[in-house]
């Protein structure tokens, strides 16, 4: 019986994994799955989710004032914080457009460390990596896009936002992957405008969007993040799994088909 994963064979580059796992804990992977790859901007996962702890923790609040004037944690979390895509000042109102970018999570990552008073990398270790048991993570530079990990303990992630009560309360997550500012426009990576493009606390919702990089069969409510390094993972709820795939050729076009086209084999064997 097929198990979905084949397509990553014939994927650019020397060094490929992929794997799922579902709900009821199936599971399959295929590809070098205790290499070391870039994250890229998957990291945004493991950052959200240490911001998340922190509010669980009562160490930060959603609500309260963060980034540029008129902004909030919770506005950084969903690109909606004015800031830009890389460097500079705010390029528009908080609130007003979905503006995705690196400089939202640098600010989360400083306020993090600021109020926890601890390392940024050391409180995702403490908060996220250990009690998931992802030992072969590291978290070095960037909140934004500074992590290596291997598939193996990227599954392990996919396992708590499948599952979730040893990092994250269920509704604390059930809160993260839903729209934020639902009715906001912006440009996806690498996609193009998306009208609208949902996005939630540092998880990337589907939606409507089209093109998109997970499979078109999957549910509007799927949720995730990828990264130019070649690595992704999304969560559908409805279908009750978890897809990830890591490699060491840089997004681009041949990703554009290949990972949907992964995911919609994968869909179909666990189905």
């Amino acid at each position: 019986m097929s198990d979905g994963l084949e397509g990553l064979a014939g994927w650019p580059g020397t060094h490929r994994a992929a794997g799922w796992r579902t709900v009821d804990g199936r599971q399959a992977t295929t590809g070098e799955t205790s290499w070391r790859f870039a994250l890229a901007s998957v990291t945004k996962l493991l950052t959200a989710t240490a911001v998340l702890v922190a509010v669980q923790e009562e160490v930060l609040d959603l609500d309260e004032p963060a980034g540029p004037p008129g902004s909030t944690v919770r506005l950084l979390l969903c690109h909606a914080s004015g800031l830009p895509f890389d460097r500079g000042g705010a390029v528009s109102a908080p609130g007003q457009r979905r503006v995705y970018g690196n400089p939202a999570f640098e600010v989360l990552g400083a306020l993090l460390a600021e109020r926890a008073e601890v390392a940024y990398p050391d409180y995702v270790r403490e908060a996220v990596l250990d009690p998931l048991g992802m030992l072969a993570t590291t978290v070095t530079g960037s909140p934004a896009h500074g992590a290596r990990s291997t598939l193996a303990d990227l599954l392990r992630f996919a396992d708590e936002l499948l599952r979730p009560g040893r990092v994250l309360a269920p509704e604390t997550l059930a809160g993260a992957t839903a729209p934020q500012l639902p009715d906001l426009d912006g440009v996806l990576p690498g996609f193009g405008r998306q009208r609208p493009n949902p996005w939630g606390l540092g998880f990337e919702v589907k939606g409507p969007k089209d093109p998109h990089w997970t499979p078109p069969e999957a549910s509007e409510r799927t949720f995730g993040h990828f990264g130019q390094s070649g690595a992704f993972l999304w969560v559908d709820p409805e279908a009750g799994v978890a897809c990830a795939a890591l490699g060491d050729r840089p997004f681009g076009d041949w990703a554009r088909s290949a990972w949907p086209s992964l995911g919609s084999s994968v869909l179909a064997a666990i189905r």
